[in-house]
């Protein structure tokens, strides 16, 4: 049987069976029931196999769920906003998400907590730094394979796309960037965030017209959450370091 389940690629019934058929003589489970539990267990572990895999394929830095966030610390972010846009269905309508605010304010954590909601629902995601998507954009340019990596992007069914504005961007890397979010205008979802408000877009993208039309297509039809300016992961820093240093059995006022 073990050889028999490596072949079908089986695991959870190879470790499972033995276990799973003592029970069944003890509680006297019908050989259906048996088999139906053993195969029910089997395509539980896949399903979870596949989520992990998704997430794992997205490329994210470091694991970020919702469940984390601390809407008490940044009184700017909407509960139920979140949960709304945590089921997904801005994603299968390819509508674009844009999370604005100063850095601390929890852009990353919403973007990464977003994506790996939406990979472990099944959708294919990739995340991303704007500034090493315009290097592999623009060294793909120059190899002559700029069409197909363009594809690729276009085929994720959600890209995100992480600090946005922290770098100027030639008018190369911009009309690069640009063929981006037109491959995916409107088709496949697009979620960024970003340190600069629209109105300092142009600090990013020097040609006006490019940057009205870049900022077009990131905000038609989508949601823009702005997370404020008061970084919550400084003032956490200070708290702690304030709880550290003050004497034992003190209290605070």
């Amino acid at each position: 049987m073990d050889t028999a389940c490596r072949t079908l690629r089986l695991p959870t019934i190879r470790t499972q069976a033995a276990p799973a058929a003592a029970l069944a003589a003890r509680e006297q489970h019908t050989y259906q029931g048996f088999l139906a539990e053993l195969l029910l267990a089997e395509c539980d572990d896949r399903d979870e196999r596949r989520r992990a895999r998704r997430v794992h394929d997205a490329g994210f830095p470091r694991p970020k769920r919702l469940d984390d966030l601390d809407y008490s610390a940044n009184t700017s972010l909407n509960p139920a906003v979140i949960n709304t846009l945590a089921a997904g269905d801005w994603i299968a309508k390819g509508r674009p998400l844009c999370l604005i605010g100063d850095s601390g304010t929890g852009k990353t954590h919403l973007l990464i907590g977003i994506g790996t909601a939406a990979a472990e629902a099944g959708y294919r995601v990739r995340y991303v730094l704007a500034s090493r998507l315009v290097n592999e954009l623009a060294e793909a340019d120059n190899d002559r394979a700029l069409t197909k990596v363009i594809a690729r992007y276009g085929r994720v069914d959600l890209l995100c796309l992480d600090e946005l504005g922290y770098l100027q961007l030639d008018r190369r890397g911009a009309e690069l960037l640009f063929q981006i979010l037109t491959e995916r205008e409107e088709k496949t979802a697009i979620a960024i965030a970003s340190n600069e408000p629209f109105s300092g877009w142009t600090k990013t993208f020097t040609d006006p017209r490019l940057c009205a039309a870049i900022v077009d297509r990131l905000t038609y039809d989508g949601t823009i959450i702005e997370t404020g300016t008061t970084s919550y992961r400084l003032a956490h820093t200070r708290a702690s370091g304030a709880n550290s240093s003050r004497p034992s059995g003190a209290k605070s006022s």
